[in-house]
């Protein structure tokens, strides 16, 4: 199914979120909330976003209007009106029973999942679809609410529940690994009818999965690119789910994301060393000098960097990296490595730049500035993803003038053009990786190909106005 007719008169939505940057963010979700919103507004449509009243939201909302009291399955809860930085209105559910805690959205300090959060993001869900029905206690009404993730993909069933009239839904997966899976007790008090906790609804192999249940019960399924809307529709990256959306592929979309080209322009970003475009590439170098000053890399600056930002997992290829160290530092190659998560791929990635002390440099922890400059100041970004929703970093880099080496997959497929404006590998192998390199580094010592490689990446358009766009016709086709 693909969008055709442009939308007739302005449509109203709520934009359903866990996280929204700068507020609360745990990975690209909260930068799509932050970026798509106000993309939707200048497409014309009135937009506005639900997000729990987390410590950080309530602290940032403190002269909030509230607009609504209510009890939502035994919950007090109370309805905030307020605005986020870009000036996009903002519904804060304010629950202090289930949001106002320490720790992260959905685990406490020690790391472990909230044991309620079945219960917490089912009132973020039956609010969303409470305030998308007849029902509503505001006076404003979404044609459609847009939920995000699991954590609101059950609004999409309440929403059917509540019968007609009543706002359609829009459910956006950003990464099917992540569904919500609980035990069939822990969702038993969220008011849902009961045949939708049967195999055709929520049932997922014995237990309940938020995610499904969006999947089955939305107008529309979305997620962040073609490519990925393809392969969740096989079981190698179906994650169980495949058959179901294999049944909705009607109503499944592949709408690519976008970045935010404000925020990254290697010609105004504040956290880089040295400004330039496609007319000034020379300046390019001088970032590359205060990087490898930074990481203690010295040598010779035309040996070409290669980095990696990035969360510190299996799904990224991280351990496909530390095992082809020794064969990227022979090319010869220096390498820098920004990210957190597995501890021991962490040790592995330390131990690594111990081995090859000088040209291999690791920074564990996530730094904003430190991402632009390593942006801006490698030669040669590296993403060998198993599987990538979308990703951010590969459009990143290519708007810098440092060409990404990507595995062929989800949305790295769709946006890096082999030999184009960076280079794709055929499979997440060691040794793809490696010939991937080889490829890049290759074109590297060729300043012409270099250059032209270079400039096809920092002109094309990666902004969020060709996603608003794509999401309105939806909109309008569901509506209709």
């Amino acid at each position: 199914m693909s969008p055709s007719t442009p939308p007739t008169r302005k449509t109203s939505v709520l934009f359903a979120t866990p996280e929204c940057a700068p507020l609360v963010k745990t990975g690209g979700l909260g930068d799509v909330s932050a970026a798509l919103p106000p993309a939707l507004i200048a497409e014309g449509l009135d937009a506005r976003v639900l997000l729990p009243g987390y410590p950080p939201v309530l602290d940032a909302a403190a002269s909030a209007r509230a607009l609504a009291s209510l009890d939502v399955l035994g919950e007090p809860v109370r309805i905030l009106e307020s605005k986020l930085p870009t000036g996009v209105p903002l519904l804060v559910l304010d629950a202090p029973r289930l949001f106002k805690r320490s720790g992260g959205p959905y685990q406490a300090d020690d790391g472990e999942d909230w044991e309620d959060n079945a219960r917490r993001f089912g009132v973020l869900s039956k609010v969303a679809a409470l305030l998308g029905s007849a029902d509503s206690p505001l006076p404003w009404r979404p044609d459609v609410v847009h939920c995000n993730d699991w954590q609101t993909a059950l609004a999409a069933l309440f929403l059917r529940a509540h019968g007609t009239p009543r706002a359609r839904s829009v459910v956006t997966i950003h990464n099917l690994a992540f569904q919500g899976v609980f035990d069939l007790a822990d969702v038993r008090d969220l008011g849902m009818p009961a045949d939708a906790l049967g195999v055709e609804g929520l049932e997922f192999y014995g237990r309940a999965s938020f995610l499904k249940g969006g999947i089955v019960y939305a107008d529309a399924v979305t997620t962040v690119s073609p490519t990925y809307a393809r392969e969740i529709q096989t079981s190698e990256l179906g994650f169980g789910l495949d058959g179901v959306l294999s049944m909705r592929r009607e109503r499944l979309f592949g709408v690519l994301n976008g970045i935010d080209t404000q925020l990254w322009d290697p010609a105004t970003d504040v956290h880089i060393a040295a400004h330039y475009d496609v007319l000034t590439l020379e300046r390019k170098a001088e970032n590359k000098r205060a990087l490898k000053k930074r990481f203690g890399l010295g040598g010779d600056d035309d040996v070409p960097l290669l980095a990696v930002v990035s969360r510190v997992t299996q799904q990224k290829g991280i351990d496909l990296i530390t095992h082809a160290l020794p064969r990227l530092v022979r090319f010869p190659a220096q390498l820098i490595v920004v990210g957190a998560g597995d501890k021991r791929m962490i040790d592995e990635l330390r131990k690594e730049a111990e081995r090859f002390a000088g040209q291999v440099g690791v920074f564990v922890g996530f730094d904003e500035p430190l991402a632009h400059l390593v942006e801006a100041g490698a030669d040669i970004f590296l993403m060998p993803s198993r599987f990538e929703p979308c990703g951010m970093n590969q459009m990143y880099s290519q708007r810098y003038g440092t060409p990404p080496v990507a595995n062929a997959t989800g949305g790295l497929a769709d946006t890096v053009i082999d030999g184009e404006t960076g280079f794709l590998l055929p499979s997440p192998t060691v040794d793809a990786l490696v010939e991937g390199v080889g490829r890049a580094i290759e074109a590297y010592c060729a300043p012409g190909r270099w250059k032209h490689l270079q400039v096809n990446g920092m002109t094309r358009d990666f902004g969020w106005s060709r996603s608003a766009r794509a999401y309105s016709l939806i909109y309008e086709r569901i509506r209709g």
